[in-house]
């Protein structure tokens, strides 16, 4: 990711309405947004109605951003003059409220929730399919606000690599990717990508790079992953909720198994995050010494106290839940998926609102592709619905992830010497969340990406 901040270019998204002006001091509404392609303006001024700079625990009202290159250099009230020069671009967005780039803690590129009804089509896949399913979903993640993700694990990490690659030296859309490379799973656990049907032979050798059985290979496994470009690890500690033949989200990994990738990720400065359902699991990922849990559906008080004394995040998908159950009962999922899915959904909510109300950190995170990419701001009204103060959502996709991510010197924030990822929405979202879902204007490291036309 060292290379990111440097390498961006000007580009016009499909259906964006992007209008090249360079006349000096001329200003734009969200539908004719400019930046000039070849000569990058001496300074950006972006009005903004509201700003929520994803710190401050109150907004502010008729602010102006001020940007040089891909970096905010200052904040102040609107009414100081700009500096006037025959390259300053001025973007009005003073019927708006702005807020930082949002960031999702867990996606997964690789995937779309119709492949839940034939998990085996990942492995039918060619290279090509795979890489560019994901650079349309890193697109379409980009465009609804989300300029940075945690990818939380892939069964084609090589693929994830190399889209990561293209997105930052700027061939193509999409947020910046903090990824975690492969799966680290036990053989036929929850990140083996394996099916009866198909020869083990056929499976591609890509998908197969996290599978260990013993700590001593997990190691092995882990230091592998870093060397080929992981930015933080990830464990499968218990199985996912739809599975076959268990229950759900029964462990996998021993204790000591993701001790040996922990050990392996400090020695290195990494982090790890785990993905567990069941609360025995929960336990021992907390004392093997992870840094997050994903889910955490099924944990017992007793556990998220342990989480909030040893410091752990959690990275709840609380929105996804209402999503599968209408589209499985749509697309005809097994009777026991359903069953499970509604059982998990509210406990891992009501893990949500007790880990809320005894501080543990909570990243915002949806599980992209169980949900589809371009929903990625449905969740922040049900985590509100389920107790959460509005700014502390929004901090939740922010400030706080980007803390947790090790980013915070660059994005998560609008404020001085932060890169300039900066969306904005029509209307007040700590009023009403569901606005996030809709977001007007997406500008990446001081590049407008996205200007939906005004209403």
């Amino acid at each position: 990711m060292s290379n990111w901040f440097h390498t961006r270019f000007f580009r016009c998204l499909g259906y964006v309405a992007c209008t090249l002006l360079s006349a000096c001091g001329q200003s734009s509404g969200p539908g004719n947004l400019q930046q000039a392609s070849n000569a990058q303006p001496t300074e950006i001024v972006v009005h903004c109605g509201r700003l929520i700079d994803g710190l401050s625990d109150v907004p502010r009202l008729d602010q102006s951003i001020h940007i040089r290159g891909d970096r905010i250099v200052r904040i102040e009230a609107q009414g100081a003059a700009p500096p006037l020069t025959n390259q300053t671009v001025i973007h009005d967005l003073t019927e708006f409220t702005c807020l930082p780039g949002l960031i999702n803690t867990h996606v997964h590129f690789d995937g779309n929730p119709e492949d839940s009804v034939d998990y085996s089509v990942y492995a039918r896949r060619t290279p090509d399919e795979t890489l560019q399913l994901i650079l349309d979903n890193a697109r379409t993640t980009l465009l609804t606000g989300f300029t940075t993700v945690r990818h939380v694990g892939a069964w084609f990490p090589d693929t994830v690599y190399r889209a990561r690659e293209l997105i930052e030296n700027g061939q193509a859309p999409g947020p910046r990717i903090h990824t975690a490379g492969p799966y680290l799973t036990i053989p036929g656990g929850g990140g083996d990508l394996t099916f009866p049907e198909i020869p083990a032979e056929d499976i591609p050798a890509e998908s197969q790079q996290g599978i260990a059985s013993t700590p001593e290979q997990f190691a092995a496994r882990a230091e592998a992953a870093i060397a080929a470009g992981a930015d933080f690890l990830k464990v499968i500690a218990s199985g996912a909720v739809f599975s076959v033949g268990t229950a759900p989200g029964a462990p996998e990994m021993t204790r000591a198994d993701i001790e040996a990738v922990v050990a392996v990720a400090k020695r290195h400065g990494k982090k790890v995050t785990a993905h567990v359902h069941s609360d025995q699991s929960g336990q021992d990922a907390i004392r093997a010494g992870v840094d997050s849990l994903e889910h955490a559906s099924l944990l017992k008080d007793s556990t998220i106290d342990l989480a909030a004394a040893h410091g752990v995040a959690f990275s709840m998908d609380v929105y996804n839940g209402t999503y599968t159950d209408t589209v499985g009962r749509e697309q005809g999922y097994p009777k026991i998926f359903l069953q499970r899915n509604t059982y998990t959904t509210e406990a891992q909510r009501i893990v949500f609102e007790k880990a809320y109300e005894k501080g543990v950190t909570l990243l915002y995170g949806t599980d992209a592709a169980v949900l589809p990419h371009d929903m990625g701001g449905w969740q922040f009204a049900t985590m509100v619905e389920r107790g959460m103060r509005p700014m502390d959502a929004i901090r939740s996709a922010t400030s706080v992830a980007a803390e947790h991510m090790g980013l915070s010197a660059d994005v998560g924030a609008v404020a001085p010497g932060r890169v300039a990822d900066v969306i904005a929405v029509r209307g007040n979202p700590l009023a009403d969340t569901e606005i996030l879902r809709d977001v007007t204007v997406v500008m990446q490291a001081g590049v407008i990406v996205k200007a939906a036309a005004a209403d």
